[in-house]
Order: C-alpha cells, then sequence, then structure tokens
C-alpha cells in the first residue's frame, strides 16, 4: 500500500476545502465556486464545482514565489488554463480557454480562491471592471 502524500506545511497551501470565484466579461458578477485541493510536494490536485459543472483540478506550485499554474478539467468538457498567483490571501490571478478548444473563440478573465477556514479576503475592496464604452464621453484613467 502506497504511503498517503505529505501535505505542504507552508501555511499560503492547507490542502482541504477551498471557495472563491471566476469573472467572465460575458456573464458579469462573480461566479463562485468549490474546491477540495491538495498540496503536497509543489503538486495540485483536487476536484470541484461551479455553475459550469464538476471539474477536476491538475497542477503545481512555488514556494519561493507563491505562483501556481493548473487546469480545471470539466468532465467530459473542456479544460480552463489557470495562472495565479499566492501571497497568503488565497491565489488570485487569470483563466484561459484556448481558442482551438472553444469553437476560435478566446475566453479569459480574473478568479480568486481562498481556503474556507480564511474566510473572505476580498472584503467589498474587489469588484469587476468593465470596459467604458467609446461613446460615453468619459475618459479612462
Amino acid at each position: 500500500m502506497a504511503d498517503p502524500p505529505l501535505l505542504e506545511t507552508d501555511s499560503r497551501f492547507p490542502s482541504g476545502k477551498w471557495v472563491g470565484f471566476f469573472l467572465q466579461k460575458q456573464l458579469p458578477g462573480k461566479h463562485g465556486m468549490e474546491l477540495l485541493l491538495t498540496f503536497s510536494q509543489g503538486i495540485l490536485t483536487g476536484e470541484g464545482r461551479d455553475l459550469v459543472g464538476e471539474f477536476l483540478i491538475k497542477g503545481h506550485y512555488h514556494l519561493d514565489d507563491g505562483r501556481c499554474f493548473f487546469s480545471k478539467h470539466y468532465v467530459g468538457r473542456h479544460d480552463v488554463a489557470y495562472q495565479g498567483y499566492n501571497e497568503g490571501k488565497g491565489i488570485w490571478g487569470l483563466w484561459e480557454i484556448a481558442a482551438k478548444a472553444n469553437q476560435g473563440v478566446r475566453l479569459h478573465g480574473g478568479f480568486h480562491i481562498w481556503p474556507v477556514e480564511m474566510g473572505d479576503p476580498t472584503g467589498s475592496a474587489l469588484r469587476e471592471e468593465a470596459e467604458i464604452p467609446a461613446d460615453s464621453g468619459l475618459v479612462s484613467v
């Protein structure tokens, strides 16, 4: 029988229940997700669900700089590539569905996930961004 994996001891990467959201321009608002993640010796694995469906997670993380790279594979559907950073308030960054996998359209957006026991680290300060329409007369800063 194989030994159980050595779980990560770095407090930024606790194995267990995580929650968060992704942002997508075509679907305004924060779209929640629930995850069960395992961090072990630089390898990230897990599973979860969101409004699209159930998914599996495979990837890796780096203790030196907090970088994380993983894919979310929707069972029987498509993959989503994630890359992010963990500075102690969960993992945040960008996701992308390659144009080839999505009928020629590249989809992308932001995300933020964190351990359930941390509570929501975003507070009310984080919000979705939108482009200002060209005919609005407003100047983008």
